[in-house]
Order: C-alpha cells, then structure tokens, then sequence
C-alpha cells in the first residue's frame, strides 16, 4: 500500500446521483479532489450543472446529467452510456430520499408508495445497476446512504426508518454477492445534517436546537462533514471493508442524551 496514495481516485470514474445539492454535491466534489472523474446526475439538471461547473472550476473533472432513480429503465441507461464513454466505473453514489412526517396510522398508501419508491426502489435501481457493471469489471465501490433512522426512530419516521432500515440489509446482501466478484458495499448513517430535506426543521427553532443538543459537539452537521466517509469508503483506504454501515451522526446513535448524571 502507497499511504501517500491511498485515498487518491486519479483516472477512476465516479457516479454521484442526488449530486445537485446537499450531501451529494459535497461528495462529488470531494471525490473530484481525489482525481476521479465524476458524473453528476439529479433529478434537477440545473443543480447537477451547478456541481459540475463548481468541480471544473477547481481544477477537477466532470460533467453534469439528469437521472430519475425511480425510472429504472432511465438509470440503465445511464450507467451503458458511462461505461461506453470511460469503459469503466468505480464508485456509485445513492444519495437522494424523501420523507413524509406523519404518524403511521395517518399514512396513505400513496404517501407510503411514493416514500419507497424513491428511498428504497431508487437505490435498488442504482445498486443493481452499477453493481452489474462492477461485477462485470471485477471491482468497484457501492455507496448507499442510509440514515440513524436505519437504527433509532422518532414519532412520523417510520416509513422512512423503514426504508433506511432497507437500504442497510441491501447493502449487506449485495456485499456478500458481489465480494467475490471484487465489488465492494457499504453505506453511510448521517445525523443531523443541514441540506434541503433538512432545511423546514430550521424554521421551529425549538425543534432545531433539541437536534443539535443530542449530537455531544450540540451542533448539526455539514455536507462537506459527511464527504469524507465517502472519499473513504471509495478509496483503497478500504479495501477490505464492505457490508457496513458508517454513521456520521456526532455521536447521536452512540449516547444516551436524556440526562447528563453527576459525577
């Protein structure tokens, strides 16, 4: 192992899908700093442009697309026309989600069909995709992301905790079928992190700070705090590390919180 080398991407080629904003647009960034190549695909072209334009103007390498993640047919495509263009992909980034905050017994099926068709049915799409290319080229790095919600659960989450909780064993089970084949699974945990879905907490200012009290720095976190999990987990950094899941959540899944004792 190069150490000084072993989180450097230069010549690899990187997909981040939900990279117009937030957490993946943090990561497509960062993965550009390492030397990847970094295809930028959102539902909202004009936010995966921005990316793009910000990479390039960094000195990095990328180009900006449209992708629908529930359109399975539209991310095949997607996946042959990269694999046509650079021969080849090395990491694959599922970052987008939605959630409707409601108790479970006020939920539609509408409501529950729409939270699964992009948290868990998007992801499936990208996963399998990108995981059948990797297969094919004998390595490869999957990035789901998942969510503390994947362990702890508040009143209005449970669909979408169901969800996270999903895209964790999928994970799982695409590292023990893929690992042979040299690809490797993992997925991230956030906590609190100021992005968009995030961004109506900030108007309850008591919801807010009771978020930012649980972490043990008492903030929120960043995107660009969340990027590094992903440099990591796509670089030769971890090589022998896969079916896992890293939370990035400012110890929020590691304490209690509810009462510091005296001691």
């Amino acid at each position: 192992m190069n150490y000084k080398d072993m989180f450097r991407m230069d010549g690899e080629v990187a997909l981040v899908v939900g990279g117009g904003s937030g957490i993946g647009q943090a990561a497509a960034e960062a993965l550009a700093a390492q030397g990847a190549r970094v295809v930028v695909a959102d539902l909202r072209l004009e936010g995966a442009e921005e990316t793009a334009s910000r990479i390039q103007a960094a000195g990095g390498q990328a180009e900006a697309v449209q992708l629908d993640l529930v359109d399975h047919s539209a991310v095949r495509h997607r996946i042959n026309n990269i694999l046509t263009r650079y021969a080849r992909l090395d990491t694959a980034v599922s970052t987008p989600s939605i959630n409707v905050r409601k108790p479970l017994l006020e939920y539609t099926d509408e409501e529950f069909d729409r939270v699964l068709s992009v948290n868990l049915k998007g992801t499936f799409h990208l996963l399998t995709e990108a995981g059948r290319a990797m297969a094919h080229q004998g390595s490869g790095s999957l990035i789901a992301f998942s969510s503390i919600r994947s362990l702890v659960v508040e009143p209005g989450q449970g669909v979408y905790a169901a969800t996270k909780a999903g895209t964790v064993q999928m994970i799982r089970a695409l590292a023990a079928e893929l690992g042979p084949k040299g690809v490797r699974a993992n997925a991230i945990g956030p906590g609190v992190i100021d992005t968009p879905l995030t961004a109506p907490i900030k108007n309850q200012p008591d919801w807010y700070n009771a978020y930012a009290a649980k972490s043990v720095f008492g903030r929120w976190g960043k995107p660009e705090e969340v990027a590094g999990a992903v440099v990591f987990l796509a670089s030769k950094a971890a090589s022998y590390i896969t079916g896992t899941i890293i939370f990035v959540d400012g110890g929020w899944t590691a304490v209690d919180g509810r009462f510091t004792p005296p001691l």
